[in-house]
């Protein structure tokens, strides 16, 4: 990629150094030796985003982490994407919470095991396994614990489900992304290939679905995972499944061309992607969908476009 791309350029006029941080490694290939790239991140914590997110640990965070959107559990997962540098101390009294939430009794107890399969809405354990190792903590127990247990839980089909029908036999898209992406995180950072083996099993049920499809009579399963979001918290559309899908390189599969398809078909002529559906309400709303920041609304994203360019320069389609 050429920094004369319209796409680029957009990405590198952004107020947030987060976006511009990546635009410059991901996409460019930058050095993180260069004067640019060492000055964009260091700018990261005093990003306006980041700013806000980071408010929360101040107080103590004395809701429940899983609280929408702007408890720990959520802002961890935003400052990760934020590329918040692993070792800022603010952040541990988060994971802290996220951790003993998850490990605790109260919470193990509700789980149940029906006809051989245990219903657990692996997305949070997903999340907090990503989170706490991007962090630095993969080597406190509780996280193994996490890691672990996704695994004891992963059904025959290679995701996971929290559906408590005993009929139900097939894994959730919505279950399944988080925990494939927190156990191959966790691998990367343990290099104990049992958890990348789980990874790629679940990769292959997305792949298996060509991301979006019904196995059986091969119609779109969802609608609205064609369009694109950004943040997705627990949900799930195509590109954030290639977005994962590409840690584990498999892009060029060809059971990946058609979502690929569709995410260059979305291009805008001024080489932008928009952002089409939203699971967030903006800062100062009521109800439970209510931010603490604006991730944009409405026109181009900077942090879909961004994506799009990850995942297609990935693909060898760049």
């Amino acid at each position: 990629m050429k920094n004369d791309d319209p796409a680029i350029a957009y990405l590198l006029k952004s107020h947030d150094p987060s976006i511009r941080y990546f635009a410059l490694t991901d996409l460019l290939e930058k050095s993180s030796h260069s004067t640019v790239v060492k000055k964009t991140k260091a700018a990261i914590p005093y990003g306006p985003r980041v700013k806000v997110l980071l408010t929360g640990y101040k107080s103590g965070f004395k809701f429940h982490p899983y609280k929408k959107w702007s408890g720990a559990h959520w802002r961890l997962v935003s400052l990760v994407d934020l590329g918040l540098p692993n070792k800022d101390p603010s952040v541990r009294i988060a994971c802290e919470k996220v951790l003993n939430w998850l490990t605790s009794d109260d919470h193990r107890n509700g789980i149940q095991k029906i006809n051989g399969l245990t219903r657990r809405c692996g997305s949070q354990e997903g999340n907090a396994l990503s989170t706490c190792t991007y962090f630095g903590l993969a080597g406190d127990h509780r996280v193994k614990y996490l890691a672990d247990s996704l695994i004891e839980w992963q059904w025959p089909d290679g995701g996971w489900n929290c559906d408590r029908d005993p009929k139900a036999r097939h894994s959730s898209f919505y279950e399944t992304i988080a925990p494939l992406l927190g156990l191959y995180k966790y691998y990367r950072a343990t290099g104990d290939k049992t958890y990348f083996d789980a990874a790629e099993k679940a990769g292959e049920f997305f792949l298996r679905h060509k991301l979006f499809r019904s196995e059986k009579t091969g119609k779109v399963i969802n609608k609205e995972w064609l369009k694109l979001h950004y943040p997705l918290y627990w949900h799930y559309d195509i590109l954030h499944g290639l977005k994962i899908l590409m840690l584990l390189d498999t892009l060029k599969d060809k059971r990946c061309h058609e979502a690929l398809d569709i995410i260059e078909s979305k291009r805008r002529s001024d080489g932008t992607w928009h952002v089409e559906g939203y699971y967030w309400c903006p800062p100062g709303r009521q109800g439970a969908n209510s931010e603490v920041v604006n991730w944009g609304r409405g026109g181009p994203n900077e942090w879909i476009t961004l994506a799009a360019l990850r995942v297609l320069k990935a693909a060898g389609r760049w």
